[in-house]
């Protein structure tokens, strides 16, 4: 299989690339394990979080992105980009990456507890899972829903009319441990304050009044790092 960068020609640079694809997400460097040093990004897009790893530790980093015009860019920037959905028919190399990444991707496959089990197969010991997933219970949504009785699909944010899945933080937990990985962090980011402050008196009221059970609709997204469960071994 050839790379993006061995089949580019420059009439590819010149098509265009929409926003969807330009997202930066700076915020999830910081889950990225340090001591990562093989990385793989499932749907890069046009491989700016990767450069930005590139840029702040010497990584290897391979892209995965079904966007041709997004995987163009990315391979000028990335150590290789494979232009195709997230698959087993990649044949991609077992045991090689420390770290896999899916910043707000799993939603968009059409089965993301078989690529979570695929991960198992293409992570070293003890490798990480970092992920960035959307959170239905964002007040926000829930407010259009329940006030404004409105569930519309958007081109982009949770109810992006890809999106195949939709996750809570509870059913996060429950997706990643139903496959067998053990969470190590999860934490909300993009919250409302930075989004859509003008909701976030209503939030606080309506919080403090359910003693802080909503505590998780604050935040746009959840980042969660986790590791496969190894089995122990047993001597018979």
């Amino acid at each position: 299989m050839s790379t993006l960068k061995e089949q580019m020609t420059d009439g590819n640079l010149s098509e265009n690339i929409g926003p969807y694809f330009r997202v930066v997400r700076p915020e999830m460097l910081e889950f990225v394990p340090p001591n990562a040093t093989s990385i793989l990004d499932v749907g890069c897009a046009d491989g700016t979080f990767g450069s930005l790893l590139k840029e702040q530790r010497d990584v290897e980093v391979w892209g995965i992105e079904p966007n041709q015009s997004a995987a163009n860019s990315a391979a000028l920037k990335l150590d290789r980009v494979i232009c195709n959905a997230f698959d087993r028919s990649l044949a991609l190399p077992a045991g090689k990456f420390d770290c896999i990444i899916f910043n707000d991707v799993l939603e968009h496959l059409v089965d993301p507890h078989d690529a979570l089990l695929h991960c198992k197969e293409l992570l070293k010991y003890p490798g990480a899972i970092v992920a960035s997933i959307p959170n239905v219970r964002y007040f926000d949504n829930i407010w259009n829903l329940l006030i404004y009785k409105n569930w519309e699909y958007t081109d982009c944010g949770i109810l992006d009319r890809t999106h195949l899945w939709f996750f809570t933080e509870r059913s996060i937990r429950s997706a990643f441990e139903k496959v067998g990985y053990k969470i190590e962090l999860i934490k909300g980011i993009n919250p409302l304050q930075v989004l859509h402050p003008g909701q976030v008196r209503r939030f606080r009221i309506i919080n403090w009044l359910l003693l802080n059970k909503i505590e998780d609709m604050n935040y746009l997204q959840f980042a969660v790092v986790a590791r496969p469960v190894q089995r122990k071994e047993t001597n018979i």
